[in-house]
């Protein structure tokens, strides 16, 4: 079993100590850095380039979604994951444009922060459901502000929405067409177009645009609602 490597970044020892603990008992997982700051979170990823980076969203010198942008742009290889004592739509959306792959409470079980780093090392995308359940709320009550979503989205067809839904939670083209009941090739054809119309050239791009419209764990609801989908 290959091992996922974890960079832990927290201005609280007392919580890095915490995680570390919760990982140990885990052979798929290393902690192989520990940063208090978001200028060193950098810093470290640069030289230890690990798999997933573990980040506290408010931290000093750059916070967590400065860190994630700064992150990603220089090490592409490594996976963010946002922890917060906060799920207000502002931060979550922050987070997810800054580039990370998951946003987890403070508050929530060891089991939900080894679910979404499980999750993410497998190449897929996580939100806590407090924060999932709350977005979808907002959605159906209309409290949504558009202005935060990616327009571009507006012109994907509901297959196209389910397709992308399923993109950004990790599944390959292969699953995709298992779970759509669709051919590979048609399925592969849904990214291509879904790339071209969204203006993105990889799947990393599709999670993000995903991610940043709610579109995981309930986007059934949302994009399918209660209309059966032509094909």
């Amino acid at each position: 079993m290959q091992t996922c490597d974890i960079l832990l970044v927290d201005d609280h020892k007392i919580m890095r100590d915490g995680i570390k603990a919760i990982l140990k008992s885990c052979e798929e997982f290393k902690v192989i850095g520990e940063a208090e700051d978001g200028a060193d979170a950098v810093m470290q990823c640069k030289k230890l380039k690990p798999h997933i980076a573990l980040i506290d969203i408010s931290l000093p010198k750059l916070n967590g979604i400065e860190a994630t942008g700064e992150i990603v742009r220089h090490c592409p290889e490594t996976r963010v994951v946002i922890l917060s004592m906060y799920d207000d739509e502002n931060s979550v959306v922050s987070a997810i444009r800054s580039g990370a792959r998951a946003f987890v409470l403070k508050r929530a079980s060891d089991n939900d922060l080894l679910d979404a780093l499980r999750t993410v090392a497998k190449g897929g995308s996580y939100l806590s459901p407090q924060v999932s359940d709350k977005l979808l709320n907002r959605i159906k009550r209309g409290e949504m502000d558009d202005r935060r979503m990616p327009q571009a989205l507006e012109g994907l067809s509901p297959r196209e929405l389910q397709v992308l839904r399923l993109v950004a939670e990790g599944k390959t083209s292969k699953e995709i067409a298992v779970l759509l009941d669709l051919g590979l090739q048609t399925v592969r054809s849904y990214r291509k177009t879904m790339m071209k119309k969204l203006g993105v050239s990889n799947v990393a791009g599709l999670t993000q645009l995903a991610l940043a419209a709610g579109l995981t764990r309930f986007a059934a609801a949302v994009a399918a609602s209660d209309t059966p989908v032509a094909q």
